[in-house]
């Protein structure tokens, strides 16, 4: 799905106290340790995650009741999605006061006692910047389509009437896909890369960066520990707007992303708030290239800490994926930030639908031992890795098979122009269950009561059916499930610097398979070893042949000691962290 290349982040930490001993052991070869980049961050989506008023909504005070569920993860940071002020037209991305509280959510107050509870915990929080674009619902814009002499008018990109149609742009959320809108107010059209409700701000008038700078101030004084710029890639435009080649929507990233003076930006953000504040900051999108993503990250052009790229994430489609391709992208990912620069390692988010329905296999009897492999693989890789709420569960598609499911407008939107020019509608209805943004908003399960949990009323979006056996409640009683699973995984990598820092080396690179890796460096050799598929599988490496010790698996019936020989078996979705 197009709205899927959203998606997105950044994040934050302070290395626990019982870390404080491996870290003084590593090596003198790891340069610019960074909490940043030994930080475990937890996605979370405020609407799905825990209703406390019974209004059908998650809200603040409901994550405040859960803070200790939070920090019993061992996770470091919570990112946080939107909770501003918003028409919610895009569940919040829509936003129309910067400095004030969707009440639906709660209050000031509120996010106040949430920011002090994590702070006490030891979690750091990360917000959103929705800086590309607003709302057309705030104030900015509604001046600026006032009047063409309007002192606001040029916070926004506008194309008077009477020089004709303005060079085509595509919309990712546009009904017919056209990025211009046309307003009778002033004769003119407007610039919305996303939708018509969402008009693209002018990052070439520094008026707006101002009051970017300015709303971030107002957040990092309030004690958040970073940013994640939403959609950032796209901000800076060629304000002539030349026209585009034919066909360039289908790789409009090409022609949207890291355009014009983004760096520039960047480096100004930089100098105005993140060298001022101990925040992390991460922009959703890495560009086009690996050099696009290096100049984000490169610590010495002072911008950004963390690149986010989405070449492993697209790959998942309804037919499925291949495992060599995820392994080379991932592989070529990693080895172009070797010796500079740090990446994300994610497989979900708020943009995606679960990772264990598109990379993994949700069948019950896979379910729990391929969520725990997939697990497995983002907390073991180099970078810093961004977790999903409900993924630690092993929370699934909903499998919707009506569009009368869904609550996401971009996809109700899509549904309307499928109809609307002919399109196969039951294709896109299959597609839609593999792979809509929908899919990965459904209510957090936390027990087997009604609405898992979530909330006393009616839920906001439905609740998926296997509610009663895949939760908190079953899950804490079950020393086998995802959730210890998860447990253990976060304290490995914590209790172990090699898994953040040592060098990354891929092996038996053609197995179709089996995705098999080491992470090394001078205070310890780790093997992983993951079946990405539901059959035997066999790994091969005649170079490791010796004793190793199993320090983590997702079976139960796994030896501790095990003899590595030229051809190892793993059964369905085995996931081996062994001890060199």
């Amino acid at each position: 799905m197009k709205q899927n290349i959203l998606a997105i982040f950044l994040l934050c930490l302070t290395v626990c106290a019982e870390n404080s001993n491996a870290q003084s052991e590593l090596p003198k070869a790891v340069a610019n340790q960074k909490w940043w980049k030994e930080a475990i961050v937890y996605q979370i989506y405020p609407r799905s995650f825990k209703d406390s008023n019974g209004d059908g909504v998650g809200d603040l005070k409901g994550i405040i009741s859960e803070l200790d569920y939070i920090k019993s993860l061992g996770v470091d940071v919570v990112w946080l999605n939107p909770i501003y002020q918003s028409p919610n037209f895009d569940n919040g991305y829509d936003v129309s006061d910067y400095r004030k509280i969707l009440p639906e959510f709660g209050t000031m107050a509120d996010f106040d006692s949430l920011l002090n509870g994590m702070h006490r915990r030891g979690i750091k929080l990360v917000m959103d910047l929705v800086v590309n674009h607003s709302s057309n619902e705030h104030e900015w814009f509604q001046k600026s389509r006032s009047s063409r002499n309007n002192p606001y008018r040029n916070y926004y990109h506008w194309w008077n009437a009477e020089n004709g149609k303005p060079p085509y742009r595509y919309s990712l959320f546009d009904i017919n896909h056209d990025a211009w809108k046309y307003d009778t107010l002033t004769n003119a059209y407007y610039l919305h890369y996303f939708s018509d409700k969402q008009p693209d701000l002018n990052w070439e008038n520094p008026k707006v960066r101002n009051e970017v700078y300015n709303i971030m101030r107002f957040w990092a004084d309030k004690g958040i520990d970073g940013f994640r710029l939403d959609a950032f890639q796209f901000v800076a435009k060629d304000t002539t707007f030349p026209m585009f080649p034919k066909g360039f929507e289908k790789d409009f990233t090409r022609y949207y992303a890291m355009q014009g003076n983004i760096h520039g930006y960047l480096q100004q953000m930089n100098q105005q708030i993140f060298s001022k504040y101990d925040v992390m900051s991460v922009a959703e999108g890495a560009g086009n290239t690996f050099e696009d993503a290096h100049n984000l990250v490169d610590s010495n052009r002072h911008e950004l800490n963390i690149a986010y790229a989405f070449n492993g994430v697209d790959l998942a489609k309804p037919n499925g994926y291949s495992l060599l391709q995820f392994k080379s992208i991932f592989s070529q990912w990693d080895s172009a930030f070797e010796h500079s620069g740090w990446l994300a390692v994610f497989l979900a988010n708020h943009d995606q639908a679960r990772m264990v329905s598109r990379f993994g296999n949700d069948l019950p009897q896979f379910r729990t031992h391929s969520s725990q492999m997939l697990s497995t693989f983002l907390l073991t890789m180099r970078g810093t890795p961004f977790y999903y709420n409900g993924d630690e569960l092993g929370m699934t598609n909903p499998k919707f098979s009506s569009i009368h499911d869904y609550r996401d407008q971009v996809i109700l939107d899509e549904y309307k122009h499928t109809q609307m020019t002919g399109g196969n509608v039951q294709a896109l209805l299959k597609n839609l269950s593999f792979g809509a943004r929908d899919n990965g908003r459904t209510p957090f399960q936390w027990d087997s009561s009604r609405n898992a949990g979530f909330t006393t009323g009616m839920s906001w979006i439905g609740i998926n059916a296997n509610y009663k056996t895949v939760n908190v409640a079953v899950e804490e009683n079950d020393p086998n499930s995802c959730l210890h699973y998860f447990r253990k995984l976060v304290q490995l990598r914590k209790n172990n610097p090699t898994l953040v820092y040592g060098k990354y080396t891929l092996l038996d690179k053609a197995n179709p398979q089996v995705y098999a890796y080491l992470r090394e460096d001078a205070a310890g050799k780790f093997l992983i070893l993951l079946n990405f598929s539901a059959k035997d599988a066999v790994f091969s490496s005649p170079t490791l042949s010796a004793k190793a010790k199993v320090v983590l698996a997702n079976y139960v019936k796994t030896p501790i000691t095990i003899t590595l020989k030229n051809k190892m078996p793993l059964r369905p979705y085995e996931a081996m962290v062994i001890r060199l």
